[in-house]
């Protein structure tokens, strides 16, 4: 045997919400799981409430780590993809969070944590699409992996009572969507692809690299995470107390109808300019306030491991 034939065992990094609590032990799941499949010690970074995982991701791939697992809900999810988009280095998923949705998307089972590990470790590697989203009020870029809105959808994150979310978990967007059905539309221009798609008052406009959200409800049914096509909602209800229920029957109806209650496109590129600021969400976490937002896709730039 030469000095130069051994080959250093691969090592896994997990990024993990601390705030996040579970009923397993996930330095013995990460153990046991790189012990059976000959990898080396596990490397661990905890998230703040001032570095969400960015930080944690960079120092992951400066110390070498060969994948990077993020451990916790959609927003710890997207910090870590970030650093790993567009480089060699896959990324894996332990679902720890309440929605869970980009795991949810990939038909993954967010109770099988065994699952989750071993896949993460020795599973199979996929490619995925992301978006850029890039604000000028403030001037922002951040990505987004499963979709992005402003308006009523991104109120409901805002309005989200945490102590509920903790208790009944999903139901508490219910809650929040419930009390913030009455408001007013405002004015949005929503251009894609460089030609004007709408010019008029509206509730809510989504953006979906994904096609479920919260509770299984499936806003774009034909969204796929790897076609190179955002798609995109936009709900105006019509005025009255039953203005939402066109809303649901476009839905439900994808759109097809005459009714401009729900209008659906696709596209590479989604520019939405707002009349006045309103309220702005990615991947289910609320970002502010903004009047303005660029969003691009980036085709296949981040590898998962699962």
């Amino acid at each position: 045997m030469t000095a130069n034939s051994f080959t250093a065992p691969q090592r896994a990094a997990i990024i993990i919400n601390p705030a996040k609590t579970v009923e397993i032990d996930v330095r013995e799941l990460a153990a046991r799981h790189a012990e059976e499949n000959g990898w080396g010690e596990t490397l661990w970074f905890e998230t703040t409430k001032e570095d969400p995982g960015v930080g944690q991701a960079k120092e992951a791939l400066a110390q070498g780590a060969d994948i990077v697992i993020a451990a916790g809900g959609d927003g710890t999810v997207r910090c870590v993809a970030e650093v790993l988009c567009g480089g060699d280095v896959p990324m894996g998923l332990l679902p720890l969070g309440t929605g869970n949705l980009l795991a949810r998307n990939l038909g993954m089972d967010i109770t099988d944590y065994d699952g989750a590990m071993a896949g993460a470790l020795a599973g199979t590697e996929r490619k995925i699409d992301v978006v850029r989203a890039r604000r000028s009020d403030p001037d922002l870029e951040q990505l987004f992996l499963v979709m992005a809105g402003v308006g009523y959808d991104a109120t409901i994150m805002a309005d989200t009572d945490e102590e509920l979310k903790h208790k009944v978990g999903w139901l508490a967007y219910v809650d929040a969507g419930i009390r913030n059905l009455p408001g007013k539309p405002v004015k949005a221009t929503v251009v894609i692809d460089g030609r004007t798609a709408v010019q008029r008052g509206v509730r809510s406009v989504m953006v979906g690299n994904c096609g479920k959200v919260q509770g299984g409800l499936e806003i774009f049914p034909e969204a796929k995470m790897d076609d190179g096509l955002l798609d995109v909602a936009v709900l105006a209800p019509h005025h009255g107390r039953l203005g939402w229920l066109s809303v649901l029957a476009g839905m439900i109806g994808k759109g097809r109808g005459k009714d401009t209650a729900v209008e659906f496109f696709q596209g590479k590129t989604v520019e939405i300019i707002l009349e006045h600021k309103d309220d702005y969400q990615l991947d289910g976490d609320h970002e502010g306030q903004g009047k303005h937002v660029l969003m691009t896709l980036d085709p296949s730039a981040l590898t998962l491991r699962m």
